[in-house]
């Protein structure tokens, strides 16, 4: 009897496992043409944008796995997987009219999603979700009126919150160093640095506001922002410890003179505090912009010696090969060091011809380039000044050293300001420039050239005033043409 009862369940159990592939087969095979449909649904955002169609296909489609699992009427199953392709076609053919018909609120959904609304500005992302949903069921039904009366209060629901959300982003910490601060009492203890930080902040929320999507700005406001609160914290804290100290004035002088008396003699240089600490700066922030230049000159020097030196051992190898015009080629060779010895002379010339506050020179390779550090353009402007005339009068002797060299004017910015806009900027300021040489100055146009580079090709950091002052600059670029060399 037991036996009987295990052969009975292993036959069943037996009949089950045949029966399982042959019911995804046939599964395979009843719900190909409603997959093929929810798919395209999915894909045209159909439960997004006709949301009604598409929850009867999907409750059709359900239930005909249902019906499936149990073992129902085919015929039945057919019908069900039927009514759930039509719904899903019609979903996606809603989709599509919606797609065209919410275009401008779909966008502005997107840029939402893409601010972290939902995180950041949760019950306004909510009440536009709920506006936007209203909009895509009446268009779905047909009342366009209505739809389009939801996409605009659903439109403005989600600029709102995105902004909101950007705001919640880059200004947060700065509220909350403020709040930290409000509690410390440092608006008393240290009111201007304090005050900064509240402007910046407030500057930031402007900046945000005018344009969301170039957050350059905004987030360097912040930045600085953050710094401000934080320096004002502390300033707050060492004015009242130094209230608690018996020290006078003069003692407090004296000990934050200490480390630039220091700085000083690392420098090898004596701090001379007697009229102050402006001169002791200047003078070291000139000496640190002496070594900078001079370390990024002699990279350079070292970069175009070592090519140079492998060119020429190339040349040299490759003359003690050969038996022929042996003599010719090294004469050749001489020359042409001897016009690169001729350039290194002339570069030095070049860069004796500008004061500090006038240009940089340095060189790349056998380029020279002239940084004019004294051109500036108020903000937003391309015209280059009558006062510069000077200036640029030197700018022209130095091309003339090398008379039949090609100049190149490169204009550049900082980040500020859209990407476009800083192109457009940077190359309007360089073709006035050369505009200027041409004809104030009279120099060939046939030899100038000029491009705008935009924000592209920062040479310091853009979140400190004085980075983004070295970033807003021209750059002339000086190609000398090298003698050739007698043919052979």
């Amino acid at each position: 009897m037991t036996l009987t009862r295990f052969a009975v369940l292993a036959c069943l159990l037996a009949a089950f496992a045949a029966r399982a592939p042959a019911q995804q087969d046939l599964r395979a095979t009843l719900f190909t043409e409603a997959d093929r449909a929810l798919e395209q649904a999915r894909a045209a955002s159909a439960d997004l944008l006709a949301p009604e169609a598409f929850v009867r296909g999907t409750e059709s489609y359900s239930a005909a796995e249902a019906d499936l699992a149990r073992g129902r009427n085919m015929e039945r199953i057919r019908n069900t997987l039927s009514q759930a392709t039509r719904s899903f076609t019609e979903a996606r053919e809603a989709a599509e009219i919606a797609n065209v018909t919410l275009a401008a609120v779909i966008k502005t959904r997107a840029d939402a999603t893409n601010a972290n609304a939902s995180t950041f500005a949760a019950e306004l992302w909510s009440k536009a979700g709920e506006s936007f949903d209203s909009a895509a069921r009446r268009l779905e039904s047909g009342d366009i009126r209505g739809a389009r009366s939801r996409a605009d209060e659903a439109e403005a629901l989600f600029r709102d919150a995105e902004l909101t959300a950007i705001k919640a982003q880059y200004l947060s910490q700065t509220r909350a160093l403020l709040a930290e601060a409000d509690q410390a009492r440092v608006s008393r203890l240290a009111p201007r640095t304090y005050e900064k930080a509240r402007s910046l902040l407030a500057e930031a929320e402007r900046e945000l506001s005018n344009n969301r999507y170039d957050t350059d700005l905004p987030r360097s406001l912040a930045q600085q922002a953050n710094y401000e609160a934080r320096h004002a914290i502390y300033l707050a804290g060492l004015i009242d410890k130094l209230r608690g100290e018996d020290k006078t004035l003069e003692d407090v002088i004296l000990s934050y003179e200490e480390p630039l008396s220091e700085i000083s003699a690392a420098a090898d240089k004596a701090a001379q505090l007697d009229k102050g600490i402006e001169p002791v700066v200047a003078d070291l922030v000139a000496y640190i912009e002496g070594l900078r230049e001079q370390a990024a000159q002699s990279e350079r020097d070292l970069t175009d010696s070592r090519a140079r030196v492998g060119d020429l051992e190339e040349e040299i190898r490759d003359l003690d090969q050969r038996l022929g015009g042996v003599s010719q080629e090294r004469v050749a060779l001489v020359q042409r060091l001897e016009a690169e010895e001729r350039i290194r002379e002339q570069f030095s010339a070049i860069e004796n011809m500008f004061s500090r506050d006038e240009a940089r020179v340095s060189r790349e390779g056998n380029r020279m380039v002239i940084r004019l550090v004294g051109l500036t353009f108020p903000s937003g402007q391309d015209t280059v000044r009558p006062t510069y005339r000077p200036l640029l009068a030197k700018l022209k002797q130095a091309a003339d050293v090398f008379p039949r060299s090609q100049i190149t004017i490169e204009g550049h910015t900082d980040s500020y300001g859209g990407d476009e806009n800083n192109l457009a900027l940077s190359r309007r300021r360089a073709e006035a420039l050369s505009a200027f040489l041409t004809n104030e100055l009279q120099m060939p146009a046939a030899r100038i050239s000029a491009v705008g580079y935009g924000e592209t090709q920062p040479i310091a950091n853009n979140d400190t005033e004085q980075g983004r002052e070295r970033n807003r600059r021209i750059d002339v670029i000086i190609e000398p043409q090298l003698e050739p060399a007698p043919s052979q």
